[in-house]
């Protein structure tokens, strides 16, 4: 969706297809946060500043879909407390502001948090409407022309030419089968992406890792609460309009699609959010689910080791297949710069001389995407 908004506000005549309901994969199924990028300072500093930046430019350009309320980070045992100066030197050096608090203060902002605690690092965390943002980026790409079709799949691609040439789509509602002409192909599938990319000949490696989450009913707190040690499992919830959300898992998965979480998944992350929020499995849980993440590389584990970095493939330099582009990896909350990494890629290829400016505008309102013309 951020690709082709990026892509029709430079002039570009662009369809999307989704095989499914516009946000019925991945997209669909997240966290809902929106990362300052802290959580990943320790480890990955760069996507920690890249998750930062994106977040000042979200609040500016789709704010109705973003509940900027704030984070903490706690400590609860002592040795995530002996990381907590390493962590606010890390978030700053990443252009985080993160600040150090008493646990007394973190109480009287937060009064359910565990008051164990024994140390807490306030951050700017916070929770986006996951459907209302896609469908701010789709009503602006409709704007500008894009013709964005949901229940209709990609069959082939064609490259008879030596490029990328047309794509052999099926109207899944009708059964019917046609062709469409084309200059480029931006294969922006998520974990499925290495299906697509197999339909042009190209290969995308990637690891599929399944996370897990659990929301219970009740808004238990309003910022979002974050375990303050390296990235693990359990570590992080989400505030969503009122119900608490607690995740995520990770293994590795073969089939993506009719993914559920596993019955020692939910148990558990809602002991995992006991130590957080205590309490928190006492509340009636209101769903879980799981969904896969598009991991950029092949990894033997259950895919920790992988950077949750953006890469992007121009197959005609790996693939000798000029004109088709898979990007994967990133975040939710990096959709619009990886819609910019996309579209620069495919603006090059087609000699348009024309800058991304999907940071200058504030989007149409989600709402807008269902309006008659």
């Amino acid at each position: 969706a951020a690709t082709a908004y990026d892509l029709a506000l430079r002039g570009c005549s662009v369809l999307l297809l989704e095989k499914g309901e516009f946000s019925s994969g991945t997209t669909g199924r997240h966290h809902g946060q929106l990362h300052s990028g802290a959580r990943y300072a320790l480890a990955d500093p760069a996507i920690a500043h890249e998750c930062m930046a994106e977040t000042r430019i979200l609040r500016r350009i789709v704010p109705s879909c973003i509940e900027y309320n704030q984070g903490l980070f706690l400590a609860l045992n002592e040795e995530e407390a002996k990381l907590c100066d390493e962590f606010v030197h890390a978030c700053r050096e990443a252009d985080i502001p993160a600040s150090e608090i008493s646990v007394q203060r973190a109480l009287e902002l937060e009064k359910q948090i565990n008051a164990k605690a024994l140390k807490a690092v306030l951050v700017p965390d916070g929770s986006m409407d996951a459907y209302r943002l896609l469908m701010s980026f789709m009503a602006s790409a409709s704007a500008r022309g894009a013709v964005l079709k949901n229940f209709t799949e990609c069959l082939d691609i064609e490259t008879k030419t030596g490029a990328v040439s047309a794509v052999y789509v099926r109207d899944l509602a009708s059964e019917r089968d046609y062709r469409v002409e084309c200059s480029a192909v931006v294969n922006a599938a998520g974990p499925w992406a290495e299906q697509v990319a197999a339909k042009a000949g190209a290969s995308v490696p990637l690891t599929a890792a399944a996370g897990a989450m659990v929301a219970v009913q009740g808004r238990l707190t309003n910022m979002v609460v974050s375990r303050l040690r390296h990235a693990s499992d359990g570590d992080i919830i989400v505030p969503q309009r009122k119900l608490s959300i607690i995740g995520s898992t990770q293994r590795k998965v073969d089939g993506l699609d009719a993914l559920r979480a596993l019955p020692e998944e939910v148990g558990f992350l809602l002991e995992a959010a006991d130590e957080l929020v205590p309490g928190f499995s006492r509340q009636k849980v209101f769903a879980s689910w799981a969904a896969a993440r598009p991991l950029a590389g092949r990894s033997s584990d259950d895919g920790r080791s992988i950077s949750r970095d953006v890469v992007l493939h121009d197959h005609g330099k790996t693939d000798q297949v000029p004109g088709f582009f898979s990007i994967i990896g990133g975040k939710a909350t990096t959709l619009r710069l990886m819609g910019e990494m996309a579209a620069d890629a495919v603006a090059a290829y087609l000699g348009i001389d024309e800058p991304s400016r999907t940071a200058l505008f504030e989007l149409h309102p989600y709402e807008h995407f269902w309006k008659l013309p």
